[in-house]
């Protein structure tokens, strides 16, 4: 099985609140269908949950009252994201399910641990794949606090061991800086945990989940002896097949693991 996360900046303009990129996500599910492979896909919040999470500061937890709305505000527009992103798979004839992060996994303190996974084992037992997303959910210490696709992909990795994971991006792997406003940028072909010290902490927009070297460090914790992480380009044709497929692509591979 392979673990794919669908960056927020690849399915969504994410300066534009709410602006789903209907046609990219349609080749990424043509892509995964030609593959072969069985894949778990999370995917990222974008426009739809970082735009109005920054206005009210949903990033910091619960300081009053006056965030509730925004929170349930952010929730609806997270599982339309997933909606959409779930009716272009079925489009493709693959039986895919949204499953909201909090009916399986809780926070606490900020940290995603597992409450039951008995509902997303069923799924995969069955051959559906599950579509799971960055949202807002309770914490059992700070009422509620904002979980990034990224680390819902790392729980995931635990649960289910895959053969490799695969971050798909919209630029073509992890540059020293921002490849979007420096033109002297350079691609990071392997990051290891030597390397990180390289890696720019800046983003091209906003974003209240991290920026690129915590992107990094996540995958480089979902890496071990064997399993390898990947970062490729969503935006250019076949780049995500072709990977799946085991072939040589353009992209930053994360390998040997933090420790």
């Amino acid at each position: 099985m392979i673990l794919i996360k669908f960056g927020g900046s690849v399915i969504t303009d994410k300066a534009e609140y709410r602006k789903f990129n209907k046609e990219t996500v349609a080749r990424l599910a043509d892509e995964i269908k030609r593959s072969g492979q069985e894949v778990i896909i999370v995917h990222g919040a974008g426009s739809f949950g970082h735009v109005v999470s920054k206005q009210y500061n949903l990033q910091k937890g619960y300081e009053n009252d006056s965030q509730i709305p925004a929170m349930a505000r952010v929730m609806c527009d997270t599982r339309e994201l997933s909606s959409m992103v779930v009716e272009e798979l079925l489009a493709k004839n693959i039986p895919a399910v949204s499953v909201p992060i909090g009916s399986c996994f809780v926070a606490d303190g900020g940290k995603l641990v597992v409450d039951n996974e008995e509902p997303l084992r069923r799924l995969t037992d069955l051959g559906i794949m599950p579509v799971m997303f960055g949202d807002v959910i309770t914490d059992r210490k700070t009422r509620f606090c904002i979980v990034s696709g990224d680390q819902v992909m790392e729980l995931l990795c635990w649960m289910y061991n895959p053969e490799k994971v695969v971050f798909v991006s919209d630029i073509d792997g992890l540059y020293d800086r921002n490849p979007k406003t420096d033109k002297a940028a350079r691609m990071i072909g392997t990051v290891t945990k030597e390397k990180m010290a390289s890696i720019a902490t800046d983003s091209n927009v906003d974003d209240v989940t991290g920026g690129v070297r915590n992107k990094m460090e996540a995958m480089l914790r979902m890496t071990d002896g064997s399993r390898k992480c990947y970062l490729v380009n969503g935006n250019a044709p076949n780049r995500l097949y072709s990977l799946l497929k085991g072939e040589t692509v353009t992209c930053t591979i994360a390998k040997g693991g933090l420790e």
